[in-house]
């Protein structure tokens, strides 16, 4: 039986704008009195220096929209940056759209129906019995579960799947007349846009995806929420969460690879969301990593900042493309629940 391999990549950005340009120009006026301080702190030790943005506040200030708006706005920005991201992962994998035997999207920032599954398998040429799945407000991690459905239907049919992760965070500035928090601060200095497709076949050169795993601690499901408001959608993010992290990160890593008798030393490719640098910094001391173990993440949030469920697709393709490329690669990604995934893959050429 082929083993499902990650045949192809394409990633899709908006226009970028540094850090420093968003603060002075657009969030230094939105906090306001003490707050203000406090957020440019937050703002300058982000560990972002630019992210990208397909409604960006220095052109248009939608924080006072009503979600209605916002949800409009969504489908006019997310269908093309979609399109050019799966167009280029099937140009990457040599298929065409009518190749796709399943098609999955995975997104938590906008929401319509029919959704961006049904217009790009139209406006792709995807066959008429394409099965689709829709993943959302799995947030951060949703690329896991994405791959690992992916996977299990090109075993199970042998024919290829592609998965599709698409987030638009900046629909979602809060008004600054609402309750402003530290959680809101530092969820307006680290998100950002992004779409990544990646193209899974049965075989064939890429990434060859072993093995999908996860865990859920409920008893922490308050630490991090995405709630649907009439001003769009608000992160709550708890300032506990690297200590939940710091429980489990190691126990799932260790026991995902001693199923496939190894350990992390033997893993030269780390693709660990950067959902801010002290996540980062967690997982790097929990897994007891070399100096360079987490550049690739630390580097993706950098120049593009949290997109959200795009951001480990980000990471892998930058592994891939290094010289030379990570041979074996553990992704991990954490969001509500709080939930941590897990991926193990290796290359093969």
């Amino acid at each position: 039986m082929s083993v499902p391999v990650i045949a192809g990549l394409g990633t899709a950005q908006p226009p970028s704008a540094s850090q420093d340009e968003l603060w002075e120009g657009f969030f230094s006026r939105h906090f306001t009195g003490t707050t203000r301080s406090l957020a440019q702190r937050i703002f300058a030790n982000s560990g972002v220096t630019r992210r990208q943005a397909a409604v960006n506040p220095l052109l248009e200030d939608v924080s006072d929209w009503p979600t209605e708006r916002r949800m409009r706005r969504y489908q006019v920005e997310a269908l093309p940056l979609g399109k050019e991201a799966v167009g280029r992962a099937l140009t990457a994998a040599g298929l065409d759209a009518g190749d796709i035997g399943m098609f999955i999207v995975c997104s938590c920032t906008g929401y319509a129906t029919p959704g961006l599954d049904i217009l790009l398998a139209r406006d792709l040429g995807m066959a008429a019995d394409t099965q689709r799945m829709f993943i959302g407000h799995m947030g951060c991690y949703a690329a896991l579960p994405g791959l690992g459905a992916a996977s299990d239907f090109v075993t199970a049919r042998g024919r290829p799947a592609l998965l599709l992760c698409a987030e638009l965070t900046s629909l979602h500035i809060q008004p600054s007349s609402a309750r402003v928090d530290t959680q809101q601060i530092v969820s307006h200095a680290l998100f950002s846009d992004a779409a990544v497709a990646a193209v899974v076949t049965p075989g064939g050169p890429g990434y060859a995806l072993r093995e999908v795993t996860s865990v859920t601690d409920t008893s922490t499901a308050d630490h991090m929420t995405w709630d649907v408001t009439d001003a769009g959608f608000r992160m709550g993010l708890s300032p506990k969460v690297p200590q939940v992290l710091s429980r489990h990160v190691r126990g799932l890593v260790d026991d995902l690879l001693a199923r496939h008798g190894l350990t992390s030393s033997e893993v030269d490719g780390w693709a660990v969301h950067p959902g801010g640098p002290r996540i980062l910094n967690v997982v790097e001391r929990e897994l007891a990593l070399p100096p360079q173990g987490l550049a690739a993440s630390r580097a993706t949030l950098d120049e593009h900042g949290n997109c959200s469920s795009p951001t480990v697709l980000l990471i892998l393709d930058r592994l891939g493309r290094a010289t030379p490329a990570a041979r074996r690669v553990v992704m991990l990604a954490f969001g509500p629940g709080l939930t941590l995934y897990a991926a193990l893959l290796d290359r093969q050429d």
